[in-house]
């Protein structure tokens, strides 16, 4: 018996246009995907949006083809309760109206585990003039800003599980970094040459409920809402997708941090003192509730080469590009708690 053809079968039914979804994320500026960007605008632009306050709903799927699209629309309550509901174990089906769609988008952005029964694996669609490049996820085989971003995001998520390996005796409240002389980890912060556990995108979580609706235009204009304020001058950062390592001045940076990890973590809690000063793009200081420990709320914060976690009324840990895997613990000393309550009260949480 002669094979079937599946997408010459979904192209004779019609199905290719129509789209299985897979999962959801959020792209506000509190809550965005961290592989696109170390900020809310940065986030927008690595998907070619503009960055408006109300933020933006990202439904992953792929159409009758098994081609991989990412749709974007506007209606962000109706992601947010897609999502918090697949979270508790409960079945919705989300469906955006086709006028809050703002764009589809070929490939998908993060990796995501699952895919749509009864079509072809996932692949990139078939490129029509005028298109953007697909979408990638960032490469799990280098170490780069996405990653390091993705990193910082694991420790945030088992916060407890790396508080745990720091002794008490290291976060006595005596000091911040390790000075560059300390030949070994010492009371006022230690070093773990642990690498980041592998990170996992909020897609990978588990599979999604699915349902079906139509694939849009990839070149459907955006609404016109109200944007974000263009922020005031700050570091640029990286092309989120892109999977680069560090800068011109890595090399430089990674020969620093071999003589003294520390010397980026330094730079960095210096950077955040001057996020207190001169405020920096929305989204680079996020707080959030983590939904245990009573209710207490974790900062996440990112910057050129850097990304930190931490409890505003505990330590932090930070991770560098130029140590790539590498988490570095920083104990609470009498100058850490007042930058961490300021970076706190400045923080965008979410609605």
């Amino acid at each position: 018996m002669a094979g079937t053809d599946p997408i010459a079968e979904a192209e004779a039914d019609g199905a290719a246009d129509a789209l299985f979804v897979l999962t959801a994320a959020l792209l506000t500026p509190a809550r965005f995907p961290s592989v696109l960007g170390d900020d809310y605008p940065a986030a927008c632009a690595a998907l070619g949006l503009q960055p408006y306050a109300e933020g933006y709903g990202l439904v992953f799927g792929q159409d009758g083809l098994g081609a991989r699209w990412t749709v974007v629309v506007d209606d962000v309550s109706l992601v947010a309760v897609a999502i918090s509901s697949w979270d508790c174990g409960m079945a919705y089906d989300l469906s955006p109206d086709e006028h809050s769609v703002v764009a589809g988008l070929p490939g998908w952005p993060l990796a995501v585990v699952t895919r749509a029964p009864g079509v072809p694996a996932p692949h990139d669609p078939e490129p029509e003039e005028g298109d953007p490049a697909p979408l990638v996820p960032p490469s799990g085989d280098a170490w780069g800003p996405a990653q390091r971003r993705l990193g910082a995001d694991e420790v945030a998520l088992q916060w407890s599980a790396w508080r745990s390996q720091v002794t008490d005796g290291a976060s006595s409240d005596t000091g911040a970094a390790v000075p560059s002389e300390t030949p070994a980890p010492s009371e006022n912060a230690v070093s773990s040459s642990e690498p980041a556990a592998s990170p996992r995108t909020p897609a990978e979580a588990a599979p999604r409920p699915t349902t079906w609706f139509e694939r849009p235009s990839p070149k459907k204009a955006a609404p016109s809402q109200k944007a974000v304020p263009p922020p005031k001058a700050a570091p640029s950062t990286d092309a989120a997708t892109s999977g680069e390592g560090v800068s011109s001045t890595g090399a430089a940076a990674a020969a620093d941090a071999v003589a003294d990890p520390y010397t980026g973590v330094r730079r960095a809690l210096d950077e955040l003192r001057g996020y207190l000063k001169e405020p920096p793009p929305i989204g680079r200081v996020r707080s959030s509730d983590t939904g245990t420990d009573g209710g207490v709320r974790t900062l996440r914060a990112d910057g050129p080469g850097w990304s930190l976690v931490a409890r505003p009324d505990d330590m932090a840990f930070v991770l560098l590009d130029e140590l790539p895997g590498e988490v570095l613990p920083v104990a609470r000393g009498p100058r850490l708690p007042a930058l961490l309550e300021g970076l706190d009260a400045m923080a965008v949480r979410p609605s």
